[in-house]
């Protein structure tokens, strides 16, 4: 039999203990991470700012670095993002603040990425939630 993966969960400060599926792990070596997806609410309190669509793919994108911040890492290091969407209209229409925003986290920075549309997440006001994974070492 295999034996599991021995990895490290990162969690920012003040970010409580996710409910199971929110976790972002280090596997062995340190080279790289999986951040859970990240949707657009403030992780400390569990409160969404806005309904709106941009403003919650933004917060997602600040959440992921946040993760990465805690892991030592910046978001160039991102290797690949995967957004899930509840409204393909909602995106389109966003698309251009959308790009203002994540300029202003990642830069110039464009990993591999895939949008998917999704009938709903489990955060019922969520609108986006992204997946991350990174290369933090070697």
């Amino acid at each position: 039999m295999n034996a599991p993966i021995v990895t490290k969960i990162v969690r920012p400060d003040g970010w409580p203990r996710p409910s199971g599926y929110a976790d972002a792990l280090i596997t062995p070596g340190g080279r790289t991470i999986w951040i859970s997806g990240q949707i657009g609410w403030n992780p400390a309190t569990g409160e969404f700012a806005s309904d709106d669509f941009a403003t919650q793919c933004g917060q997602a994108l600040r959440n992921v670095a946040a993760v990465l911040a805690a892991a030592g890492a910046a978001p160039s290091r991102v290797a690949r993002l995967t957004w899930y969407v509840t409204s393909r209209e909602e995106y389109m229409s966003a698309r251009g603040e959308i790009g203002r925003l994540y300029r202003e986290v990642f830069g110039a920075h464009y990993p591999s990425m895939s949008v998917v549309v999704v009938a709903g997440l489990v955060e019922e006001r969520a609108k986006v939630e992204i997946e991350a994974t990174a290369v933090i070492g070697g």
